[in-house]
Parts: structure tokens; C-alpha cells; sequence
């Protein structure tokens, strides 16, 4: 099977931004992304530190964001727009309003009849623009027990695509994170590929190679890896989306669609 066009976009887009520049040229660059995309670097290094474009994408906080102390909080996993939220209901969900999805689609043949397990509980996308702060973290302490690298395309995510392409999110490339809570219910993570993220990183699992030549789902199962509130889930080199799904009585979402929200920040509890 031939790569899509857009992962080849997406390729060279990655090669350019992986370049490192002489410095001079470098800095223009950086400063022309930081002006042109209205980047807020207060919590960032200089732009002259950054040797490529992709180092400034992935960039990390000068300064650790405060977790709340309540362990029953969950927070933001990233800095990202809420694009949308609600109920998982006869197995369907919404990569925007009036544009509904089969779950079990999107997380693939290895979790299938999931959506009967995650029926009735909550689903919250979150979108990250080119702008934004493009590493994330886990919202809350979870078992993780399997991820699945599902390749596809690379089409945009942004809200003109959202509004009229059907099955946006199925059609693109993501990783699924299936992992369960300390009380036994199961959430699941998922991260969208989009138009130039050359890649997505996930911090526990380096096999996960995507926009690459893989045509096959991955899968990966883990027995004891437990991960805390706030650590380093990975990032994506570009914006892309974040999609939360938690069973029935789980939690209870605190967002709002079209709420801007950062990492750290509080979106939810644990019931």
C-alpha cells in the first residue's frame, strides 16, 4: 500500500523542521513561527536556544506547573482547546457537534466491543493548535495496560475538516493508550495524528515509530507500568488532538466546548 499524500506532506514538512540551521537563519525562523503563530513563550527558553524548528514544536516548561494536591483531581494532560465533550451513548461519539463516530472503529479490531464497557461515560477531545505547548501528560495515576499504533492519513484537525469530513478521526493515523484507574475503571487515551506532525513520541514505549512505513496495527501489552498524575505521557511534533474516553461513574467531567485549557489545570474528579 502507498503512503497517503499527506504523510508524505508531512514527511518533508518533518525533515525541514528537524534541520538544524545556521544560527542567525535559525533565529529567523523562530522568530517568524513565534510572531506569525502568536506563540506565548513566558514559560519557555529564549528563541535563539532552539537549533531546529522542531525543537521549539516539542519545547519543554522552564518552570514545573503546580498539580493540585487532591489526588481525586484530574488534570488538563496538555494545553489544547475543548472541541468538543458529552456522554458515549449506543456506542458514539463526537469528533464535533453533529458529526458523530463509531468508537469501536476508532480504537480498532484489538479493543473491540469496548464501547459497550465505556457505554454511558465521558468523552473529551481536546485540540491543540500549532501554537500551543505540544507535549502531554497523564491526567491522572493510571495502570496502562496496552497501546495500539493504528496507521492511516494525516488530514488536518482543524474545525473546517472537523465540521465536514466524516470520520476524521478514524481515518487518521493515532496511538491508543488503554489503561484503568485505582478503582478498577478503564479510560482510554488516544492520540490523533495530523497534516505535519511528523511524529508522535509516546515517553514509555519507543517502538512506536508512526508516519512511518508500518501498515499493520502494533500492539503492546504491559504488566506492571504505572504512571503518575502530571508525568511525561510524550509530544507531538505539530498540533494535533488528544481524545479522553472513561467508563460510566468514572469521573465527572468540569469542561466546557470551546473552554481553552492548560496542563495542570483542573478539567475534572474521580467520583
Amino acid at each position: 500500500m502507498s503512503r497517503h499524500y499527506t504523510s508524505i506532506i508531512s514527511s518533508i514538512f518533518g525533515k525541514f523542521a528537524n534541520t538544524k540551521f545556521p544560527l542567525t537563519m535559525q533565529y529567523i525562523i523562530n522568530r517568524f513561527y513565534i510572531y506569525s503563530m502568536k506563540l506565548d513563550m513566558s514559560d519557555f527558553r529564549s528563541p535563539c536556544e532552539y537549533r531546529s524548528l522542531n525543537m521549539l514544536f516539542t519545547r519543554e516548561l522552564m518552570k514545573e506547573r503546580e498539580i493540585p494536591e487532591d489526588s481525586n483531581i484530574i488534570i488538563s494532560p496538555c494545553d489544547a482547546l475543548v472541541s468538543d465533550y458529552g456522554n458515549i451513548i449506543d456506542g458514539k461519539v463526537y469528533q464535533i457537534k453533529g458529526m458523530e463516530y463509531n468508537l469501536d472503529e476508532l480504537l480498532g479490531d484489538r479493543y473491540s466491543g469496548s464501547s459497550k464497557e465505556l457505554e454511558g461515560g465521558d468523552f473529551v477531545n481536546m485540540y491543540l493548535s500549532p501554537k500551543d505547548y505540544h507535549r502531554y501528560h497523564i491526567p491522572m495515576d493510571l495502570k496502562i495496560k496496552s497501546l495500539t499504533h493504528i496507521a492511516g492519513k494525516l488530514y488536518p484537525v482543524n474545525f473546517p475538516l472537523l465540521l465536514n469530513k466524516h470520520n476524521l478521526f478514524i481515518e487518521n493515523e493515532r496511538v491508543v493508550i488503554e489503561c484503568k484507574d485505582s478503582k478498577g475503571y478503564i479510560h482510554f487515551l488516544v492520540l490523533v495524528g495530523a497534516l505535519n506532525v511528523g511524529k508522535m513520541v509516546v515517553s514509555f514505549e519507543a517502538r512506536v515509530n508512526t508516519n512511518s512505513s508500518i501498515t499493520t496495527p502494533q500492539y503492546y501489552e504491559y504488566s506492571d507500568l504505572y504512571m503518575k498524575r502530571g508525568e511525561l505521557l510524550g509530544w507531538f511534533e505539530m498540533g494535533s488532538t488528544v481524545l479522553m474516553f472513561s467508563q460510566n461513574g468514572a469521573l465527572m467531567s468540569e469542561v466546557a466546548i470551546n473552554q481553552k485549557v492548560k496542563f495542570s489545570e483542573r478539567i475534572g474528579i474521580i467520583r
